[in-house]
C-alpha cells in the first residue's frame, strides 16, 4: 500500500527516445513490437517549440513507446558511454521467450548477440540496437541449474 511515507512504483508507464528519423524509427518499433500507433503528434510538454513526439502502444503490456523529434537534434547516433540512458531492458518470461524474440529479430534482419547469461547473474539477455544505436535488450530469469 502506498502512503506518504512509503511511495511505490506500480510499473513503467512509458519510455521515450529522441530519434534522428521519426518515420523510420516509428516503422522500426511498430514492426518489432507489432505496436499500434496513437493518432496525432504530441507537443513536448515543457517546451512545445522544441519538437514533438509520436507514440506507440505495445499490445500485450500496454507499455507506451514515445519517439521524439527534437529541433536541436544534430543527427548523431546514441552512445551509452555518455551521460544519460545506458539501455532499455524488456522483461520476457523465460528462455523460450528469448528464443522466440531472436527468431523475430532474425525475421526483421535486426542483428543481436544471441542469448547471453550474465556471469553469476539471475538473468539472461539478448541485446540488439535500434536505428539510432540505442541499446535494447530482452531479459529473462535464468534458472539456477541452467547451463550457460
Amino acid at each position: 500500500m502506498t502512503t506518504s511515507n512509503n511511495p511505490v512504483i506500480t510499473g513503467v508507464h512509458h519510455v521515450c527516445l529522441t530519434v534522428t528519423d521519426l518515420d523510420a524509427s516509428m516503422n522500426w518499433y511498430q514492426q518489432l513490437f507489432r505496436a499500434e500507433r496513437w493518432p496525432g503528434r504530441l507537443p513536448h510538454y515543457a517546451r512545445e517549440e522544441t519538437g514533438f513526439a509520436e507514440m506507440l502502444a505495445e499490445p500485450h503490456t500496454g507499455l507506451l513507446i514515445g519517439l521524439h523529434h527534437n529541433e536541436a537534434n544534430r543527427g548523431e547516433n546514441f552512445e551509452e558511454s555518455h551521460t544519460g540512458m545506458d539501455h532499455i531492458s524488456f522483461e520476457v518470461a523465460d528462455r523460450a521467450a528469448l528464443e522466440a524474440w531472436m527468431d523475430r529479430l532474425d525475421e526483421l534482419n535486426i542483428g543481436h548477440t544471441g542469448i547471453r547469461r550474465r556471469p553469476d547473474g539471475p538473468y539472461s539477455t539478448v541485446v540488439f540496437r535500434d536505428p539510432d544505436n540505442n541499446q535494447l535488450e530482452f531479459a529473462a530469469p535464468t534458472p539456477t541449474d541452467a547451463a550457460s
